[in-house]
């Protein structure tokens, strides 16, 4: 909001400076975004009167003019077009300095001598108005200083407001703040009835009292709207970033900078009947101020008489029923419209006017009644008229309540970090205009519906903090006992897994947690999704059972732009069950596809597989210490390709799958290559195993290789298995190094080549002891699984 610093001193005006003045409203919380002076520097620059004007003889577009200062006459050549006899102007006299350090000398304008300059706005930095001279009343005082008459040793102060406090969008709401913080008094415009001079009303219905609790209205008949406004109140219109439009329009205006209650004016011989407030009927038609013609919503409040709409309430009037030129009569609304009722719909027709801004963030529900009466003591005083009665039709029971607030001098002394007088917490508040009422240890505040932001007793403390100072407020650190907390060794914490895969060559991604139930069907079908009952939009309205389908949709993201190798994991909650029995459960998950390497002259193209994408899973199951206990076994799953899924198990228990995209989702995802993704439950891979020391033997190590055939079907890590279970205690490396089929092997069996190696921690092994652990392994891999030593 901008307002004129001398229009508020003119209401409460404590003895500092401007810079200090700014600088306390934004400590309060009133943000001050500009200063911007009313006028450029300048002197010498007096209110003239052009006497008589002729043309000048060797130039078409200019005239030279007679002009006095009051005293004397002189000579000034002009060119501007508005310049005739009469006018009162801004005369620079010889000696002048405007802004931009010109100084105004005796001149010659092609051959005739001009004593002076006649100014336009631009040229004094009033405005940006550079089509004329400044016209200036005409009851100006012919000799006075331009500046003392325009009052323009001002500035305009721009201050960004927080949504909460709408309260302060008026001259009269940063008074009561400004007073409040300096303790000086307000001296607020009296506003006397203005007694009926007819009879005539128009019958007001309020068919909605829920959105519109209080609607005022008036008839103020023979109204002189070809009257200009004052240039005083053109001024403070302009220093508060409102174009003047005419007198009825700027009345309201006006009052609406003044006290913050939005108003408007309605030609009367364009309504039809009376007033009636109500919902719009879905489609109707209504021509705004602007020439924009909307189709209203059932959902809009609006302003109509018995035949049609005249306005979007509290958003903008309707073209039809505006005040013109020639308007004679007008009806002059005031009202209170509830805050939701009116949030949003400017924006939802492309709209942002100074009511509706108002509105959505509140006004005093109790200010409609000295709005009209003042907007109608201006108009009469300006324009002329008749005013009739005020018609008021008022819900009580709709309009806003605020019950008392309790204010503890213990909550107070917590919250603040001291301790506060009891006379300077009740000097504050009712500086504010809260009413307190003190007790013992407390007090009973009662809230004005000015501050209808003020309903906790925190909302108070707040208050007080920001008007005592919060710099002044002590600092204190917080004391606790910070004793160190115990670290579980053996748990893998979440950031060490993130370091893990990056270093792995992955990337974190962060999803929605909602996702498309079209998306959610295609990678869990048959299971019913938990839904959300206010979506943000259509897809997302399904809680994910999984973090495949966002990781995928990420996937899909980069492919589209031309990142063909994409390695991305991603940390967080799945969704399960419905909302009685709803498990939320973290978990941790990776898509990759690609190439095996990054691209470069030493790295070979292979494309990445299913293995690949295993020893990234072990590499963080292995993490904490307890890879042991985890084992792959075939698996199955709606999403994953049945020859290439495998289920991740720990002691039986299921923690995890690793595979393959289905060819058919993948169809369906559009998705042209293998994609491999993992998903596994955060708290299984992050509980291990604390590591104990064991020494390093001094002894030589003793390896034997063993080629074995064994069935197609049988899986090595039971051959690995059934080595460790009969290798003996002394083996400490066991690993797959080859596996063979083809030339010389059954085709219903393959060959699997495996290196043992043997240590003992104090002493070196003969080749009994190991010849007989070899002995024990091939009779129990023949036994168990018909596995034998290739010959």
């Amino acid at each position: 909001m901008k307002f004129s610093e001398n229009w508020l001193r003119g209401w409460v005006n404590p003895q500092v400076s401007r810079d200090e003045l700014v600088a306390r409203l934004s400590m309060a919380g009133l943000e001050v975004d500009s200063v911007t002076p009313a006028a450029g520097q300048f002197s010498g620059i007096v209110v003239g009167e052009v006497l008589s004007t002729e043309q000048h003889p060797d130039a078409d577009k200019l005239r030279v003019c007679q002009v006095s200062n009051g005293s004397e006459t002189f000579q000034v050549v002009c060119g501007a077009p508005n310049v005739r006899p009469g006018l009162k102007i801004p005369f620079a006299m010889i000696g002048a300095e405007l802004p931009g350090d010109f100084k105004i000398k005796k001149a010659k304008l092609r051959g005739v001598e001009s004593n002076g300059m006649l100014c336009s706005a631009a040229e004094l930095q009033i405005s940006e108005e550079n089509d004329g001279l400044l016209e200036l009343a005409a009851d100006a005082p012919v000799g006075e200083d331009v500046r003392v008459y325009l009052d323009l040793d001002d500035a305009s102060i721009e201050i960004g407001l927080t949504p909460n406090r709408g309260d302060c969008l008026s001259v009269a709401g940063l008074a009561r703040d400004v007073g409040a913080l300096y303790d000086v008094p307000v001296t607020r415009v009296q506003v006397p009835a203005v007694a009926a001079a007819h009879d005539e009303v128009r019958p007001v219905e309020v068919l909605a009292p829920a959105a519109c609790p209080r609607y005022l209205g008036r008839v103020i008949r023979n109204v002189d709207l070809s009257r200009p406004t004052p240039l005083w109140m053109v001024e403070r219109l302009r220093r508060s970033d409102v174009r003047s439009i005419d007198a009825a329009v700027d009345i309201t205006n006006y009052v609406m900078l003044e006290l913050g209650q939005p108003m408007h004016a309605f030609d009367l011989a364009e309504i039809n009947g009376g007033v009636r407030v109500r919902m719009a009927e879905e489609g109707e038609k209504l021509v705004l101020l602007d020439g924009q013609e909307v189709a209203l919503r059932s959902d809009t409040l609006v302003i109509a008489d018995h035949a049609r709409a005249l306005a979007i309430a509290g958003v903008m009037g309707g073209e039809h029923s505006g005040v013109s030129a020639t308007t004679r009569d007008i009806f002059l609304e005031s009202a209170f419209f509830e805050p939701i009722s009116v949030a949003g719909k400017a924006r939802s027709y492309g709209l942002h006017t100074d009511a509706s801004h108002r509105y959505e963030r509140g006004v005093d529900s109790q200010l409609a009644r000295e709005a009209i009466e003042r907007a109608t003591g201006l108009l009469l005083d300006i324009v002329g008229g008749e005013a009739g009665p005020v018609i008021d039709v008022t819900s009580e029971a709709d309009l806003p309540q605020v019950a008392p607030i309790t204010l503890r001098a213990e909550r107070l002394t917590q919250m603040l970090g001291m301790e506060m007088a009891s006379a300077e917490v009740e000097q504050l508040l009712n500086g504010l205009g809260l009413k307190t009422t003190a007790g013992e240890g407390q007090w009973q505040v009662e809230v004005p519906s000015h501050r209808f932001d003020i309903s906790l007793e925190v909302d108070l403390i707040e208050e007080l903090a920001r008007l005592y100072g919060y710099n002044r407020l002590p600092v204190r650190y917080p004391q606790a006992r910070l004793a160190p907390q115990a670290k579980a060794e053996a748990r893998g914490e979440l950031p060490a897994l993130r370091r893990l895969l990056v270093a792995r060559g992955y990337q974190e991604a962060i999803t929605y947690s909602f996702i498309d139930p079209k998306l959610f069907e295609l990678f869990s079908p048959g299971v019913e999704p938990l839904l959300l009952a206010n979506p943000i939009s259509s897809d997302m309205a399904a809680m994910r059972a999984s973090l495949w389908p966002g990781l995928v949709k990420s996937l899909q993201h980069n492919l589209n732009r031309q990142q063909d190798r994409v390695r991305l994991f991603e940390s967080g909650l799945r969704f399960v069950g419905q909302l009685g029995d709803l498990k939320q459960e973290p978990m941790l998950a990776g898509v990759v596809c690609g190439s095996r390497l990054p691209e470069g002259w030493a790295n070979g193209r292979d494309t990445i597989d299913f293995f690949d994408v295993k020893a990234d899973v072990e590499a963080v199951l292995g993490f904490s210490g307890s890879l042991a206990e985890f084992s792959f076994v075939p698996g199955k799953h709606p999403a994953l390709h049945p020859g290439q899924t495998a289920r991740i198990e720990r002691d039986g228990r299921e923690v995890g799958y690793l595979g393959a995209i289905h060819p058919e989702l993948s169809k369906a995802l559009g998705l042209d290559r293998p994609v491999f993704v993992f998903e596994l439950v955060l708290g299984e891979v992050a509980d291990g195993r604390l590591p104990k020391f064991s020494e390093l033997s001094k002894f030589p190590e003793v390896r034997r290789d063993l080629a074995l055939v064994a069935g197609r079907d049988v899986a090595s890590s039971s051959v690995l298995e059934v080595i460790r279970d009969n290798a003996g205690e002394w083996l400490t490396d066991l690993r797959l190094f080859d596996v063979y089929q083809g030339k010389g092997i059954d085709p219903d069996r393959k060959s699997l080549a495996v290196g043992l190696t043997w240590q003992h921690p104090s002493r070196t092994l003969n080749d009994e002891e190991v010849n007989t652990a070899t002995q024990n392994i091939l009779t129990s891999l023949e036994q168990r699984l018909n596995t034998t030593l290739r010959k």
